[in-house]
């Protein structure tokens, strides 16, 4: 009966431990990783149900620059896509693509609307079972309060288009610049060998800027 309710405590409270440490394992620190908060550690026929809010809520397009309507985005999303990005729902930890992507050069882009959102050299492994950026493209990630299933969280999606991104953690003694862990579902993620997008961004931000200037 304790051990049940254990196991029933530890996967609502949404915390997480590695039992040893992955094969490749961050440079950034050594030993295991610490007991810290992350996504839900759910089984994958649960993930649909578990996520930062029901599925019905689905994520607004009302404060953010790309209006697509729900129709819109199913025209151009997978169905998993759709259930995470505008759902807010969470993949199965270990699940991703991205999960043990390392690349040196390159841009994550949203898979949505495929706004840069974090550099190669942001990631690195926290053996959480989601990458994990320790910073994004400036103004690429909006945060929001999340209170879902009686937590306090901060979730983060695409600042263009409001797709759900996953989680950011502060705090949890990783030796990066910003002792922060930006906890990303894969599935929310698209990559770009080059910096491409971020150069075609800032092209249009300066165009923009241009414009308004004329006004």
């Amino acid at each position: 009966m304790r051990s049940t309710l254990t196991r029933l405590f530890f996967t609502l409270s949404h915390l997480t431990r590695t039992s040893a440490p992955l094969r490749n394992t961050c440079s950034l620190r050594s030993g295991p990783p610490p007991l810290r908060s992350s996504m839900p550690v759910i089984p994958s026929f649960l993930a649909s149900v578990f996520g930062t809010t029901a599925a019905s809520n689905m994520s607004s397009s009302s404060s953010y620059p790309d209006q697509r309507t729900p129709d819109q985005w199913r025209a151009v999303l997978n169905k998993e896509q759709f259930r995470i990005l505008r759902e807010k729902g969470t993949e199965p930890p270990g699940s991703g693509k991205f999960d043990k992507h390392y690349p040196t050069t390159g841009v994550y882009t949203c898979a949505g609307c495929h706004a840069p959102l974090y550099k190669a050299s942001h990631k690195f492994s926290s053996g959480c079972g989601w990458p994990a950026y320790y910073d994004s493209i400036p103004g690429a990630v909006t945060r929001h309060e999340d209170r879902a299933f009686g937590m306090l969280r901060t979730e983060i999606v695409c600042s263009n288009c409001g797709g759900h991104l996953g989680h950011v953690f502060k705090g949890e003694g990783f030796p990066t610049p910003t002792d922060e862990r930006h906890c990303v579902n894969s599935i929310s993620l698209s990559f770009s060998p080059d910096d491409e997008p971020v150069k075609k961004k800032e092209q249009e931000e300066t165009k923009e800027r241009e414009d308004k200037s004329k006004v």
